[in-house]
């Protein structure tokens, strides 16, 4: 009785041990997943906030008014960029 006992014990720790080990394998992964993704939002928001300033340059200038085409394309990435601030404001 106590022969089957202690052998189910056993039998029973290793296989915690197993699955303890490989749940925290697969959290090891997701974490370096996380971090990767991480560094790739901070450089994306790093750009969304240099093309902004850069669209305020050029923006103050004002000089893709008077032609129509290059106005109108113009104004089509600012609203690409309002898009992309307000997107960065709801993180």
């Amino acid at each position: 009785m106590i022969l089957t006992l202690t052998i189910i014990l056993g039998i029973l720790v290793v296989i915690f041990g197993y699955t303890t080990f490989n749940l925290l394998r697969k959290n090891e992964n997701a974490e370096d997943i996380i971090f990767s993704l991480d560094e790739v939002i901070t450089k994306i928001e790093e750009n969304i906030i240099n093309s902004e300033k850069r669209l305020k340059e050029i923006d103050a200038k004002g000089s893709f008014k008077s032609d129509d085409e290059i106005g109108w394309f113009f104004d089509e990435v600012k609203k690409i960029q309002n898009g992309l601030n307000q997107f960065k404001r709801n993180q």
